[in-house]
């Protein structure tokens, strides 16, 4: 087995260089193994530090993203440039334990495409345990995927899964369920979730109301991408189809005399006919283009490994 551990880092000096010894004493002792830590715009010294560690591991690569844009371009970034036939992620706060990481990638062996972690004991104020737990079961019970915690950032994947999920925005909460939507075989283990040695959060309860957002665009972009017709053409057909019954409504009224050309009634008939119509359009061109900007932006300003490793021995 060839591991990539991918490591998003926004601001987390403190923590990176007893994440980096745990992470190496995590690896396996058999494969070629590699750490992309994704310097996602940090302003407090963390680039260097990486620069640093990249210096003292020839293992460990520093992809540097142009500015912060947050955690799903950063794994985008990551996942672009690994090249394990593993890949593990895990945020670098640590409140994530990469020992947790071998017994995963062992779950892959029995058939599964993804292990998600699951954090039954989590160690976060009830402030913000009870909106995770809401959230994880809105997200379980509109997307039909049984993950407990579908946000943990310490998963394990198949290298055909990264490759093929994209993830923008605030998508990288769903990861889980944009995966079993593709038909990859998904599930999850408890894992240890520690306390926050250092620095803050860097997300607050507005995470929620943005991911409820980010939730109706994976659920159209896993039951209706494909044939998005069924989604926009249901509102559609419904607006067209009351526009529709006003206009024969106020025809049946002009054949028996009656004037409509000043009614209220016939400019809301004809507005719901023309709602109807772009409703087929507007939203799938939305989307589209949204996705398309996604591929094409580019994200990544540099890819640091020292120059030692590169001559080799």
């Amino acid at each position: 087995m060839n591991l990539s551990v991918v490591v998003p880092v926004y601001n987390e000096v403190d923590s990176l260089e007893t994440l980096h010894g745990e992470i190496v004493a995590a690896l396996p002792a058999q494969g070629s193994h590699e750490i992309l830590y994704i310097d996602d715009g940090s302003s407090d010294g963390s680039g260097a530090l990486l620069r640093k560690i990249a210096d003292g591991d020839g293992r460990t690569r520093i992809v540097t993203l142009y500015r912060n844009y947050g955690k799903a371009a950063a794994l985008s970034a990551g996942f672009a440039e690994a090249r394990g036939d593993v890949v593990a992620t895990l945020d670098s706060d640590l409140q994530d334990n990469p020992a947790e990481i071998p017994a995963m990638a062992d779950m892959l062996a029995e058939g599964w495409d993804l292990v998600s972690g699951w954090k039954k004991v989590r160690q976060d104020p009830l402030s913000k345990r009870l909106p995770s737990r809401l959230f994880n079961f809105v997200v379980r019970l509109m997307t039909g995927v049984r993950i407990h915690d579908s946000n943990c950032g310490l998963k394990v994947y198949r290298s055909e899964v990264v490759k093929t999920v994209e993830i923008y925005g605030g998508l990288h909460r769903y990861i889980p369920a944009l995966a079993k939507y593709k038909g990859y075989r998904v599930t999850e283990k408890v894992v240890e979730h520690r306390p926050r040695q250092f620095g803050k959060t860097k997300y607050g309860l507005t995470r929620y109301f943005h991911g409820m957002l980010d939730l109706f665009t994976v659920i159209f972009l896993g039951r209706y991408f494909q044939r998005p017709l069924h989604f926009f053409g249901l509102i559609g057909l419904a607006s067209g189809l009351a526009g529709f019954g006003i206009s024969l409504y106020l025809a049946f009224n002009w054949f028996q005399g009656i004037w409509i050309g000043s009614r209220p009634l016939l400019f809301l008939g004809m507005l719901l006919i023309i709602v109807g119509i772009q409703f087929f359009t507007l939203g799938l061109l939305a989307e589209i283009f949204v996705q398309r900007r996604h591929r094409e932006e580019k994200l990544v300003k540099s890819i640091y490994q020292s120059r030692e490793t590169l001559s080799g021995p």
